[in-house]
């Protein structure tokens, strides 16, 4: 004799969810759908980041004419793929996926030439360099390009100090202690790079922000890629390479 149940396969239940989350995220940007979607596809793994609808839906929302599920989009996916590439330390899931990744690619560099807004167009730049998978710290440079501030240990060997580097209004400075809760802290200027000088990604970075309309994170690209001075030891360091080296 055989039975039968009405209780969903594990299987059938996550697909059920990813589809009704994505299907919500669709239809509703501010819905909590994309705060699900981030929980439990890139927080605690609770959903199939390689589930064949989940790339292909994003693809489609990034290709679409809405700025704002298109960054979503951008985003989200970027970021997965480079979370499994250093979960799994292979590049299996972007070479699965090798067409959605070039939709979402040319999709987003589409965006980046017309967005306008400063941190907008910094969080399309970030989520570029995860789709292409080139680097593993896009996030952590980007922050500090629309924080303007980066929190770093300072590189010498007994790591003397925590640092705070900030790029903006603010000034241009490193100090060693909290700026914002003190204004009697000892600073060191930093040295921009010499854009002329610039190379590889920093070069590009600058390029693509000066073509796009955007000097402003060009000039903060060239103090993310010029050099700071720790004020406890006077050690001088890339500011890129250490936020690098702290993303690891």
């Amino acid at each position: 004799m055989t039975t039968s149940s009405s209780v969903p396969r594990a299987d059938d239940a996550d697909t059920d969810r990813l589809k009704a989350l994505l299907e919500e995220a669709v239809t509703d940007l501010d819905s909590q759908a994309w705060s699900d979607l981030w929980t439990e596809l890139y927080h605690n793994g609770s959903l199939d980041v390689a589930h064949p609808l989940l790339f292909h839906t994003l693809a489609d929302l990034a290709e679409a004419d809405k700025a704002g599920p298109a960054a979503s989009a951008l985003h989200l996916a970027g970021a997965l793929l480079v979370q499994a590439d250093q979960r799994h330390e292979t590049r299996n899931l972007r070479h699965q996926y090798a067409p959605e990744v070039a939709r979402l690619l040319g999709a987003a560099n589409r965006w980046r030439q017309v967005t306008a807004d400063r941190n907008d167009y910094c969080h399309l730049v970030e989520a570029i360099l995860n789709l292409e998978g080139d680097i593993h710290w896009a996030e952590g440079l980007v922050w500090g390009v629309v924080s303007e501030e980066y929190e770093l240990e300072c590189p010498d060997p007994d790591g003397c100090a925590s640092l705070w580097v900030i790029i903006g209004e603010r000034g241009y400075f490193c100090a060693a202690e909290d700026y914002a809760l003190s204004d009697d802290i000892e600073t060191f200027p930093l040295h921009p790079a010499d854009p002329r000088a610039l190379e590889g990604l920093g070069r590009r970075l600058y390029d693509l922000a000066l073509a796009d309309g955007h000097e402003e994170v060009a000039r903060a690209l060239t103090y993310a890629f010029g050099e700071a001075t720790c004020p406890e030891c006077e050690r001088r360091f890339s500011v890129a390479g250490q936020v690098a080296a702290c993303s690891t």
